[in-house]
């Protein structure tokens, strides 16, 4: 059986550490933490799982601190996680048979990031990352915030999900760092540029959020996952300074990079649906519909988008057209995405009460 290195960055996570280590101590053979200057009880917590506790000086690098906490590993492979991520217990099943399956041909394993939820708990926001590493290869860490490891040789992906128990906001964290460096000189990578205006984009600074979400699409050496999510950023850009001429463009630009995404036809349904051309928007609701959900894809994913919210509004527009059999058609078809849905539960009393009057 291959052995586990968990290696881990922490800093003030003492509300979370603690769920985190049990749901991963029985799975993995060592834990690495790498404490980047907590001031509360996060260093006393890890003592209870582990001795291998480092102190890293911060420098506004995350990929130093995680390269940092890999070159103490001393296991076959590497797994990393945050403090706010944990293992349920299927999961936990999952990769103790994971560990029996690894070879010496395996190099990456990708696990699915499972990070927002609904009412009911059930994932509604998910994507696959760079999880388990052969500490053989010695990858590193890039990028100094919303890091990544250039990955290499034979990758899998496996159904196993790490959960996001997100249980603090990173605030101006994140665009301080790439402000920071931006006023030293420093260019962005491509990679940087697109992730940059994502957090323009959170922080309401739209201007410039568009600005590089533009920059970003000129270059050639964007992954075509962030082209196509650009253009699905960019879009609610322009609906904020209502330039739906802009808005429709960039998201049939999407379709350049490969086929239609479900996100991309739904943010179309909505165009026209917000001005009220009911036609159009069935049309691009029924193609987000119809499309099958990517299983293989490695992209961000809002599931909600390849099922559950074409169908519900499609009901909605069929109502506004007067067809009410295809109306409770889609609500019912939505009905089998979320049972509990509060709109599917809604719809289906305001048809029955239409359908009362109409007798």
């Amino acid at each position: 059986m291959k052995t586990i290195s968990l290696c881990m960055i922490v800093k003030n996570e003492e509300d979370c550490l603690a769920n985190c280590m049990e749901s991963i101590r029985n799975v993995v053979d060592e834990i690495i933490i790498v404490d980047t200057g907590s001031t509360d009880g996060t260093k006393e917590i890890a003592t209870k799982y582990t001795n291998h506790i480092y102190d890293f000086k911060w420098c506004n690098d995350f990929a130093k601190a995680r390269n940092t906490a890999f070159s103490k590993a001393s296991k076959d492979y590497i797994l990393w996680l945050d403090a706010d991520d944990v293992l349920k217990p299927e999961d936990q099943e999952k990769m103790l048979a994971l560990k029996e399956e690894l070879d010496d041909s395996i190099d990456v394993v990708m696990l699915k990031y499972n990070i927002a939820f609904d009412q009911n708990g059930e994932c509604t926001f998910s994507y696959y990352r760079e999880r388990l590493v052969k500490r053989s290869l010695n990858l590193k860490w890039q990028e100094p915030v919303h890091e990544y490891l250039p990955i290499t040789g034979r990758v899998v992906r496996k159904e196993i999900a790490i959960t996001h128990e997100k249980k603090h906001s990173s605030g101006d964290r994140n665009l301080n760092i790439y402000k920071d460096r931006i006023r030293r000189g420093e260019k962005l990578s491509t990679r940087g540029v697109y992730y940059y205006a994502k957090e323009l984009l959170e922080h309401n600074n739209i201007k410039d959020a568009i600005k590089y979400f533009e920059g970003f699409l000129n270059r050639e050496d964007g992954w075509v996952e962030d082209k196509i999510n650009a253009c699905y950023y960019l879009s609610k850009c322009y609906r904020q300074i209502n330039d739906v001429e802009k808005q429709q463009a960039i998201l049939v630009k999407s379709f350049e990079y490969d086929i239609p995404r479900a996100e991309i036809c739904c943010e179309l349904g909505l165009l026209y649906f917000i001005k009220m051309d009911y036609k159009k928007a069935i049309y691009w609701y029924n193609v987000a519909a119809t499309l099958e959900y990517p299983e293989d894809n490695w992209g961000f994913r809002i599931r909600d988008s390849w099922g559950y919210t074409p169908n519900i509004q499609l009901c909605v527009c069929y109502d506004r057209i007067g067809n009410i059999e295809q109306a409770i058609k889609y609500n019912e078809i939505a009905a089998q995405y979320k049972p509990d849905s509060p709109s599917v539960l809604y719809n289906r009393d305001y048809f029955k009460n239409r359908q009362k009057k109409e007798a």
